[in-house]
């Protein structure tokens, strides 16, 4: 057994030998052509473009006549959103599923007992939850409205942007 290996060893470290002895010749193609391209004179290198500096403008109330980017064009419609009392209602407790973004929540069905139809809804961490009209889900308040065979329609109230609230339609589709 010994021996064996010993005759292996020897035989690996013979090929290995001869492997690195065919590496070592056979350049001289690879040389003239390397001498041939530093023997090349060099190439002329464009200049950089000319980089223009930047024009600073102070924005000043009123400077010219100009509006100032920072404050809404329209104030009647702060006013008019905020007059109009849609808000979040803050007071109320949080569901479950307003945990969890609206795009990780899947519909996998629909159960219907005592005349009560129920959307089966699916976390992303694989547990699934009866919901009905009138449920919240996702993060933006959305309340359910109606649910049918093929999707949960909900409300969400998101802001406007301009210190108001306004209503979005959204819904969860059906999985395949």
């Amino acid at each position: 057994m010994y021996a064996s290996l010993k005759f292996r060893t020897f035989a690996l470290l013979t090929l290995v030998a001869i492997g690195l002895t065919a590496c070592g010749g056979g350049n001289d193609d690879l040389d003239q052509y390397i001498n041939k391209v530093k023997a090349r004179p060099g190439g002329r290198i464009d200049p950089l473009p000319e980089i223009a500096p930047y024009e600073i403008f102070t924005y000043i109330a009123d400077a010219e006549g100009l509006r100032s980017p920072f404050i809404p064009d329209t104030p009647q419609a702060i006013v008019g959103s905020a007059a109009a009392g849609m808000r979040p209602d803050l007071d109320r407790s949080r569901e479950f599923l307003e945990g969890y973004p609206l795009d990780t929540l899947r519909m996998v069905g629909t159960l219907d007992i005592a005349e009560t139809v129920y959307g089966l809804i699916q976390t992303s961490d694989g547990l699934i939850h009866r919901v009905v009209p009138g449920n919240y889900m996702g993060q933006n308040d959305g309340r359910i409205t109606n649910i049918s065979e093929s999707e949960v329609g909900l409300v969400e109230i998101i802001s406007d942007g301009i210190g108001g609230y306004v209503e979005r339609d959204a819904a969860i589709g059906l999985s395949d």
